[in-house]
């Protein structure tokens, strides 16, 4: 009976370690419960900008945009859809695209005093689409200077006819305006441009070829003067152009001392016409010596001098220099035409030989007086471009 309670109080202890062991194991072998994550906080999402980028030149905001420079827009990483440049009144602008439209550029000029605004778009490599915007405006000058030329369109003129360009106001950088200058011809002549005194309203410029014209020769003159800087605030106010023939070389020969005038066309004599010249006596009445140019001329001209106490109108009056000079018709002088002089520094003709003269007389042709003691010059005004050697000449330009 004891050995039986002993085997099962031992069994039962064996049993209880069991248990005991199992549980334990249990214990060991059950998964922890999983932590409870952090509410999820969402990233932001980024934005990515497009890639095609865009060029203004002049720069959006600018006023100070001279006119006469083109306005280009520009697209790296993409090409333009549309692009529009308008002025005033919704006017668009003209312009056009380079070869893969990266690039737009004006082909129309601009104006003065004038705001621009860009639109359109370009697309991106990203597909992405970005929109043109801004504008900018031209200069606005404080004054604009025109220039006109003394030949027109179409015109022909004589072998000394010089170039000029009159302008309307002052011109104080000269240089900047000579630059804008230039003279081409159908045959080579050298020639320079020379600046006079201010006269007629404002500054002025001629060209002048060293020796006269050869005859035909075709004469193209451009003034680019639109946008230049002349200095002092004042712009060119507008181009001019001209394009125009120089005639047959006809050079009047007029020695006073021979009492007669030669005219000399294409190196051959065609008249020879008895004249009287200035009174020599009189060194306010001398013809002035030198070359002279017809400069206009008129079928009937009223001509006075207080000074001498006249008032009559001549007859077949061709101008030659502005300080009063003319070859015209005076039958008052008929008896001393060919032999004597008499005149108040006109050359004096008959009737018949005015006309005949007057007929065949062009602006630019030279009259050359010699044997007088009282040479022409820049005080007998209009055209004394002649009178200077052509050191002298080229010394008056600005360049």
């Amino acid at each position: 009976m004891k050995r039986l309670l002993l085997v099962l109080a031992v069994v039962l202890v064996g049993s209880l370690g069991v248990v005991t062991a199992a549980t334990a194991a249990g214990r060991q072998n059950q998964t922890a419960p999983a932590a409870t994550p952090p509410p999820s906080v969402e990233a932001p999402q980024q934005i990515v900008a497009p890639v095609a980028a865009i060029g203004y030149e002049p720069a959006p905001g600018s006023d100070t945009t001279n006119p006469t420079g083109t306005a280009t827009v520009t697209v790296q990483k993409g090409v333009f859809d549309r692009v529009t440049l308008t002025g005033p009144k919704g006017k668009a602008v003209k312009g056009a695209f380079n070869a893969d439209r990266t690039s737009w550029t004006t082909s129309d000029r601009l104006a003065y005093g004038t705001s621009y605004t860009w639109a359109g778009s370009a697309k991106g490599v990203d597909g992405k689409s970005v929109p043109l915007e801004g504008s900018f405006s031209t200069l606005t000058p404080a004054k604009t200077v025109r220039g006109t030329l003394n030949i027109g369109d179409g015109k022909t003129v004589g072998v000394a006819a010089p170039v000029r360009v009159q302008f309307n106001g002052h011109v104080a950088d000269r240089a900047a305006a000579e630059h804008a200058l230039s003279v081409t011809t159908s045959v080579p002549v050298q020639g320079s441009w020379g600046w006079l005194p201010d006269e007629g309203g404002g500054s002025r410029v001629d060209w002048r070829p060293k020796k006269y014209w050869p005859s035909g020769t075709t004469v193209t003159v451009k003034a680019k003067l639109f946008g230049v800087a002349y200095g002092q605030g004042a712009y060119g106010a507008a181009d001019v152009t001209s394009t125009f023939q120089i005639g047959r070389s006809q050079i009047v020969k007029a020695d006073v001392n021979s009492h007669r005038m030669i005219v000399i066309r294409d190196g051959q004599q065609v008249a020879d016409y008895p004249a009287s010249y200035g009174l020599g006596t009189d060194p306010n009445r001398n013809t002035r010596s030198g070359i002279h140019v017809v400069s206009e001329k008129f079928t009937d001209k009223r001509m006075v001098s207080q000074q001498y106490g006249y008032d009559t109108v001549e007859k077949w009056a061709v101008r030659i220099s502005n300080n009063g000079e003319f070859v015209h018709a005076n039958p008052a002088s008929a008896a001393a035409q060919g032999s004597e002089n008499v005149t108040h520094g006109c050359v004096n003709l008959s009737i018949d030989n005015a006309k005949a003269y007057y007929d065949t007389a062009l602006y630019g042709d030279p009259v050359e007086v010699t044997g007088t003691p009282v040479q022409l010059s820049a005080k007998d005004g209009d055209i004394w471009d002649w009178t200077l050697s052509w050191d002298k000449w080229q010394a008056l330009s600005a360049l």
